[in-house]
């Protein structure tokens, strides 16, 4: 079993900052990619950011500039640091991990989303 424990949302003015942060724990042999997506009310979910397990970034032009994603390979963490927010940066943020576990099966986890709230 593996979880992911993401933290860091909140409420924050326009053009303040927030960092998210997802924790896998569990069976894990290796993470493959770890990302970002974001799904706001009546839209659907959009990556935002990815990292894969060399440190190759990709963020949509969206957010380049402002949005920041990396990894911590041995804690199995990613952040995403946001800067310049926006109020249509408003949305639930939800990180996604492909692994490998220990069994050698590959899987794609979800985390439990984090509400980010930008006010104008």
């Amino acid at each position: 079993q593996v979880q992911l424990v993401e933290s860091g949302g909140g409420l924050v003015q326009a053009g303040g900052s927030l960092r998210l942060s997802c924790a896998a724990s569990g069976s894990i042999a290796s993470i493959r990619s770890m990302a970002w997506y974001r799904q706001a009310p009546g839209k659907q979910r959009e990556p935002i950011a990815a990292v894969t397990s060399g440190g190759t970034t990709n963020l949509p032009d969206s957010v380049k500039g402002r949005f920041t994603i990396s990894r911590d390979n041995a804690k199995n963490t990613v952040y995403l640091q946001m800067n310049s927010l926006k109020p249509e940066d408003t949305a639930v943020y939800y990180c996604n991990v492909v692994l490998t576990s220990l069994q050698g099966v590959r899987y794609d986890y979800w985390g439990q989303g984090t509400q980010v709230t930008v006010s104008s």
